[in-house]
């Protein structure tokens, strides 16, 4: 799943050790989100959203498109 939590985080001048220090997880999981290698669970993704103070869909961005049925 595509993000923007780096242009979040960057844009308050966090270090990705901060960011994860806020949300109490580790600085590892922060990088593996941003370069899209760990998709956050729902409740991580819900405390980086209220974290920032955007919805959810404005940091993930999901990019699945349904089949069409035929």
């Amino acid at each position: 799943m595509k993000n923007r939590l780096r242009h979040y985080r960057e844009d308050r001048g966090w270090s990705q050790g901060g960011l994860a220090q806020r949300l109490g997880v580790s600085r590892q999981t922060i990088n593996a989100v941003e370069t899209d290698k760990y998709d956050p669970s729902l409740p991580l993704a819900l405390r980086i959203s209220k974290l920032f103070g955007v919805a959810v869909d404005m940091i993930f961005l999901d990019d699945w498109q349904p089949e069409d049925e035929a």
